[in-house]
């Protein structure tokens, strides 16, 4: 059995197909994890959805920010935005179907000596504490609070982790260090604004993963998000797999174990 790994999809069906015919991808035995941001921007979101569903046990994800924006907007339609290319999934007739599973989805696992999270792990957190805030929203996502959660969803406040933190605010800082997180001081605090390259950040904040004393520097993490890091390493431990595919860049796969890489173009 292979395990493999692919960056941000957000909607695009055909690059995702030819790297599973590149490493004869088999659902019978093998499985395709993927870092979140599957579906908007991209041309085939309804269709993207539509074949993971269709891979079963086969495929593992955690959810990104754009993932949570396309339930918000099923709960809320008032939060579609002009650029969302999530339209043909809202009028699809297996929507219910496909926004039930993507709804059920974790915001990081941890599995096979990997962590795949769709941004990133703050530098305060270690590895257990990630899991069990993650599962914090994981309950609410699937309980009886999911309203209220997608009502306070947006918003760039608290910046700052805190065990004090209760109800909304205390989900809406999880879900930013999860699926929104770039950059944060030494303390964790988050820059939410700036989506550049490292060298081009905001004074007085470095990437996440560049943090010292990072508490999960000895977890291997798979993580998306930050396409302009394209797909540069970044350090020991760190697979950075959004490669902006859906903004004409490439989309990559790295198989778990031997670590090989494997890219194809887009061209969405």
């Amino acid at each position: 059995m292979a395990i493999y790994a692919v960056g941000d999809l957000q909607g695009c069906l055909t690059p995702l197909k030819q790297l599973l015919d590149q490493v004869q991808f088999d659902p019978g035995k093998d499985q395709l994890w993927s870092t979140g941001d599957i579906v908007n921007r991209g041309p085939e979101s309804l269709a993207t959805m539509r074949y993971l569903h269709s891979l079963g046990n086969s495929f593992r994800m955690v959810l990104g920010n754009h993932d949570l924006h396309l339930l918000a907007v099923a709960h809320h339609s008032d939060n579609l935005k002009p650029k969302d290319t999530l339209q043909e999934i809202l009028d699809a007739p297996d929507r219910d179907l496909l926004l039930d599973w993507l709804q059920s989805q974790p915001l990081a696992i941890y599995e096979q000596g990997y962590c795949l999270v769709h941004a990133g792990i703050p530098p305060q957190w270690d590895i257990e504490t990630a899991l069990n805030l993650s599962r914090e929203v994981e309950q609410v996502l699937q309980g009886d609070n999911v309203d209220a959660y997608f009502d306070a969803m947006y918003g760039n406040q608290p910046d700052l982790w805190s065990e004090n933190l209760q109800g909304p605010e205390r989900w809406r800082v999880i879900t930013n260090y999860l699926t929104r997180m770039r950059f944060c001081d030494t303390d964790g605090r988050l820059e939410l604004t700036n989506k550049l390259a490292p060298a081009n950040g905001p004074a007085g904040f470095e990437p996440w993963f560049s943090q010292p004393n990072r508490l999960s520097a000895n977890v291997k993490i798979l993580f998306g998000h930050w396409a302009s890091l394209e797909g540069e390493s970044v350090g020991d431990n760190l697979y950075p797999l959004d490669t902006g595919c859906v903004w004409g860049g490439k989309l990559r796969m790295i198989r778990l174990g031997d670590e090989e890489t494997f890219e194809t173009d887009c061209s969405c």
